[in-house]
């Protein structure tokens, strides 16, 4: 089951890819992450999917990770008695904390935390940015504003206030119980929504107490404001360029992507672009020449993944989207450019051993013509800090814990193996070969490059590296 390729694929399960028949479908076109979105469906659905996943994990010998991807805090007005309502540039629109109902005047906006944080000038975006209000005046209880930008307005259509940190936590009483079914589920990555500032993210590492990894989705403007200490406290990053794009102008995404997946890069984190790849897939079988060159503009950033979303939940044509997606990757992976792009932006390493072993492990490997670089880890981290080096030759991770395995799944360059320990050089060197060989990295004759930790087993402490040669038993 190698993938031919580095950047991953993360896809999302949905009513159009949940039998068992297309999950192994989409598996076999080239996902390796699948993400159960808990913004749908019910405990008993996710958890057949999740099934699924796992005896599909068993019968291809695989590891496939999963992430649990929570709602967060969902800001909508309320509902309208006669139906969506039509609100018009220059007219004025109040919104009431206690309001039963809505009207052309008028809507509820159960959120006091909203509220609270609003100023005179203040804006605020509905219906996914479509319409911009202005805050004219206002208390802790409502606010007249005049409409800036209009449109139609219907029943629980989110709301954006972009530029102010809300005082809600990123974790809603919903987020915890789906938390909760998801750890005792298994799943290896927590996604947590709309965070806005460190302490939710030590929130959600309380309640998760290692159980999973943390992924964290930077959608809000207040986040980016302290990027590189969420980046810090957090396992993975998504580029969640939706949300992104409603609260921000357009125009600054791309660069705020550009930035984002530089300095995970630089942190050593996996970062995944994720919203609207290949969006037209939803309803026809091939993307736009636009979609098809932002996916690889996110790979010649060198992101670790990219990601589907409805095109793979709720598309007319799941298949065909993963399989788009796999050979736009493969196909700008394969460009000379690629491989100059990524390596003229490669990261400086830091001042220790692992890093210094795993900068040589890259060198050394091109040198000499190696098939693939063989990590020894039990955390990922021996495995992360070699794929921070984007060599240009395969990783494969080698790791005893199951967990891991699947953690590596979401890495760029990486082919996680779920193998026994090792004791020993001498057990080191065989089993790297046995499993290069095996796994089609390396052929008869192929030199492999091995990086280790001593004492075996010791988690972070990269401090040995090996050149082997493929030879017969």
């Amino acid at each position: 089951m190698r993938r031919r390729r580095n950047a991953k694929i993360v896809a999302t399960l949905g009513p159009a890819s949940s039998s068992p028949e297309m999950i192994s479908a989409l598996f076999a076109e080239g996902v390796d992450i699948f993400r159960l979105n808990f913004s749908h469906g019910t405990h008993e659905e996710h958890a057949e999917r999740l099934d699924t996943i796992r005896r599909l994990e068993r019968k291809t010998g695989r590891p496939i990770g999963i992430v649990a991807d929570l709602q967060g805090p969902k800001l909508r007005v309320g509902t309208f008695a006669g139906g969506p309502v039509e609100l018009r540039a220059g007219n004025r629109f109040r919104l009431e904390l206690k309001r039963k109902t809505g009207d052309a005047e008028g809507a509820r906006l159960p959120h006091p935390e909203i509220f609270a944080a609003l100023e005179i000038g203040t804006d605020l975006l509905l219906n996914d940015g479509r319409i911009r209000l202005r805050i004219l005046d206002c208390s802790e209880e409502w606010a007249d504003t005049e409409v800036i930008a209009g449109g139609e307005l219907s029943d629980r259509k989110g709301v954006n206030v972009p530029g102010v940190v809300l005082p809600i936590s990123a974790i809603t009483d919903k987020d915890r119980d789906d938390l909760r079914f998801a750890l005792d589920q298994g799943v290896d990555w927590i996604a947590l929504s709309f965070v806005q500032r460190p302490e939710d993210v030590a929130e959600a590492r309380r309640l998760i107490a290692g159980r999973a990894a943390v992924l964290i989705k930077l959608e809000k403007p207040a986040a980016i404001q302290r990027l590189d200490e969420l980046i810090d406290l957090s396992d993975a990053v998504m580029v969640a360029r939706g949300d992104l794009g409603v609260e921000m102008p357009p125009e600054d995404v791309p660069s705020l992507q550009k930035q984002i997946v530089r300095v995970c890069r630089e942190a050593g984190k996996p970062v995944i672009v994720a919203t609207q790849m290949l969006e037209s897939m939803v309803n026809a079988p091939a993307p736009t020449r636009a979609e098809a060159s932002d996916v690889a503009t996110a790979v010649w950033d060198g992101a670790d993944a990219v990601m589907l979303s409805a095109e793979t939940a709720a598309g007319q044509y799941p298949r065909e989207a993963v399989g788009m997606m796999n050979r736009i990757i493969r196909r700008t992976e394969s460009d000379p450019y690629y491989r100059s792009l990524i390596s003229g932006d490669a990261s400086r390493p830091e001042a220790n051993a692992a890093d210094a072993i795993s900068a040589a492990a890259r060198q050394v490997a091109h040198t000499v013509g190696a098939a693939a670089i063989v990590t020894y880890t039990m955390s990922g981290a021996t495995a992360l800090r070699a794929a921070r080096e984007r060599p240009d030759v395969p990783i494969l991770g080698l790791t005893s814990d199951m967990r891991t395995a699947r953690r590596l799944a979401l890495v760029w360059g990486v082919h996680s193996v779920h193998t026994g320990d090792v004791t020993s050089f001498s057990s080191m060197v065989q089993k790297a070969r046995a499993i290069a060989h095996r796994e089609h990295f390396a052929g008869m004759g192929d030199k492999i490059v091995i990086t280790a930790g001593v004492p075996f087993g010791t988690p972070g402490a990269t401090n040995t590296l090996r050149i082997a040669w493929i030879e017969r038993e």
